[in-house]
């Protein structure tokens, strides 16, 4: 093996290494850890105080830190830290560690964090042997989930508790994560440099995940350290002090981490993709040029690029929804509520699974037939308007509830429509400037070639044809 690469191999992996032991090394959550906030204050408060700390749910996606959290408080505070994971805890392990919480405070006057990781794996009767520490306060509960609580935590443990939400990590707070990670001694120590392109590219493939950027770095360097050790064993194949130089050369000139070597380590390409450069702008125009132009192949090609390189889904969102009426309108009108309920569900369920709604709502809506008729018939009717075009509304159609209006000829000579047995009337409803000015031209794709035969009979029907 290279003598490089056994720096960073047969460690705790970095993600746990590096995991803050106070509030203060804490990254990004600057919403939860403001003085005075509850999570300060439960990491403040004296361990002996149970009866003023609250009990919260930290709900937000995997790798925003709430792990981090819990194990930080629990330090700060001194109390007693116990960890259980829903996935493999049952009754008995809630109920053991209710009553060890007890006796503790009871016998020591020390009070216990209760971690529970993915709480929305436990069953209603597994939440409720909670309740009992909770209320009481045996326990102070710290439970951590990546789905919506109101869903999938019980009521009474809802009420009992705070709910917090947290965000994912911006890209300044992965930059210093990952910076940290470098230089720090639980870290690599300085054994690597992390070029420019590098640190980039572990920011914009971590999508706000912490421990995903963190473990990639890790991949990263061994990769680099890797290289490193070959190519100095390659020229020193006939020294026999090889490895004592190579190692002595890691430590004066420590390898580089490319964005190469990040390629590598976590299998996949590095998209080229700025979410706030011309790639950002090229590529959704792209997106939605395929998906107007009926080619769902390319249109699913550019959508996961987006999501690869961690394009925030509720903007692709925004943009199905724009496209359903702009591109699709009345030639489907079910496209704009496929695009909306696509919309929600992101909302609803988050990444990465919101990439199948997405995923649906963009086949959809490059499959179906198109039509930009109503996306002319506003615009040319706002040009219209702001050209001064409006005219006065006709006095038939003006309001006439308000007392004088009728005497002023308000209502006069208004046709009721559903008077009619075909429920449309021969009546002028544009201004006189613009009486007989078209908007609304339907084309003959899809669900529109109806509504254009129908609304040539009623045109006429209107204009007393």
């Amino acid at each position: 093996m290279p003598a490089s690469s056994a720096l960073f191999q047969g460690q705790t992996p970095l993600a746990v290494r590096m995991r803050p032991t106070s509030l203060d090394e804490v990254a990004g959550q600057s919403h939860l850890l403001r003085p005075g906030s509850p999570l300060v204050t439960l990491a403040t408060t004296d361990s002996s105080a149970s009866g003023s700390a609250v009990s919260v749910i930290l709900w937000g996606p995997p790798g925003t830190g709430k792990t981090t959290l819990a194990q930080a408080i629990a330090r700060s505070s001194g109390r007693r830290f116990v960890e259980l994971s829903a996935i493999t805890a049952g009754v008995k392990d809630v109920r053991e560690v209710m009553q060890e919480a007890l006796t503790q405070r009871d016998l020591y006057g020390q009070s216990t964090i209760l971690f529970l990781d993915e709480i929305h794996r436990f069953t209603k009767a597994q939440q409720d042997a909670l309740l009992p520490g909770v209320e009481n306060g045996w326990v102070v509960l710290i439970a951590a989930t990546t789905e919506n609580p109101s869903f999938s935590v019980i009521s009474p443990l809802l009420s009992r508790s705070l709910l917090l939400t947290l965000r994912p990590l911006g890209d300044d707070d992965l930059g210093a994560l990952v910076d940290r990670a470098v230089t720090d001694p639980r870290g690599l120590a300085g054994r690597v440099v992390l070029d420019d392109e590098a640190r980039a590219a572990l920011v914009r493939l971590a999508s706000g995940d912490a421990r995903r950027a963190l473990t990639a770095l890790e991949a990263a360097a061994s990769v680099a350290g890797d290289d490193a050790g070959l190519a100095e064993t390659a020229e020193d194949d006939d020294d026999p002090d090889a490895d004592a130089a190579a190692a002595a050369s890691e430590v004066a000139d420590p390898p580089v981490i490319t964005a190469d070597h990040i390629a590598q380590a976590v299998d996949r390409a590095l998209l080229r993709y700025d979410r706030q450069g011309d790639e950002h702008y090229d590529v959704i125009s792209a997106f939605i040029k395929s998906v107007r132009g009926s080619d769902p192949d390319a249109a699913i090609h550019y959508l996961a690029r987006m999501i690869e390189a961690g394009e925030d889904p509720r903007f692709i969102a925004r943009r199905l929804v724009i496209s359903a009426a702009e591109d699709i309108g009345m030639a489907d009108p079910q496209a704009l509520q496929i695009a909306v309920a696509a919309a929600d569900a992101v909302a609803f369920i988050g990444m990465p699974e919101g990439r199948i709604p997405l995923a649906e709502a963009t086949v959809y809506l490059a499959t179906t037939a198109k039509s930009n008729a109503a996306y002319n018939a506003i615009n040319a009717a706002i040009a219209d308007v702001r050209a001064g075009g409006f005219g006065r509304v006709p006095m038939h159609l003006r309001d006439a509830h308000y007392p004088g209006a009728k005497r002023l000829g308000h209502g006069k000579g208004y046709k009721y429509a559903h008077d009619s047995e075909i429920g449309i009337v021969t009546q002028q409803y544009l201004p006189d400037e613009l009486r007989g000015r078209r908007y609304y031209e339907p084309t003959n794709h899809g669900a529109e070639r109806d509504v254009s035969a129908r609304l040539e009979k009623i045109r006429r029907i209107l204009d007393g044809g």
